[in-house]
């Protein structure tokens, strides 16, 4: 018989193009009906599966797609979110450490997004202030302008 474990593994195989591993992130409704399918067909007609551990492990596969899902929104929100808070900075006299904890001060010329080499899903926001490189999250002070730049 064919069970999906609380792991998302499952001990039968299958020649469709559905997903690998424990990512459920990119399961569709259809893929998941198919292997709702799959399993009801594969069950032993003399020991069949009883219908609330069925609901139960059809429920913890889309928990965890949908947990993935909020995941990823979270991350895309919070990118978005220092982005605009980087822009805004544009322009400003700002002190700050820099990749090195060296004190930086000075106006923010411009902005980029340095992505993780190892997780390619993981992104920083980094203000460059004159030669120097700063994190968004390294800034400790935001300067008022001098008169004479108003």
């Amino acid at each position: 018989m064919s069970r999906i474990s609380s792991t998302g593994s499952s001990s039968s195989t299958s020649s469709s193009s559905g997903p690998t591993g424990n990512d459920f992130s990119s399961v569709s409704l259809d893929e998941f009906m198919q292997l709702m399918i799959t399993e009801l067909q594969n069950q032993d007609p003399l020991n069949p599966t009883d219908n609330s551990e069925m609901l139960a492990q059809m429920t913890q596969i889309r928990q965890m797609g949908a947990t993935n899902q909020l995941t990823d929104a979270l991350t895309n929100l919070s990118l978005g979110q220092s982005l605009t808070q980087a822009g805004n900075l544009i322009g400003k006299k700002v002190t700050a450490l820099d990749e090195t904890s060296k004190e930086v001060s000075g106006v923010v010329d411009r902005v980029s997004v340095k992505i993780d080499e190892k997780d390619r899903t993981k992104r920083e926001v980094k203000l460059h202030v004159g030669d120097s490189t700063v994190d968004i999250n390294n800034v400790r002070e935001i300067l008022q302008p001098d008169a004479t730049q108003a």
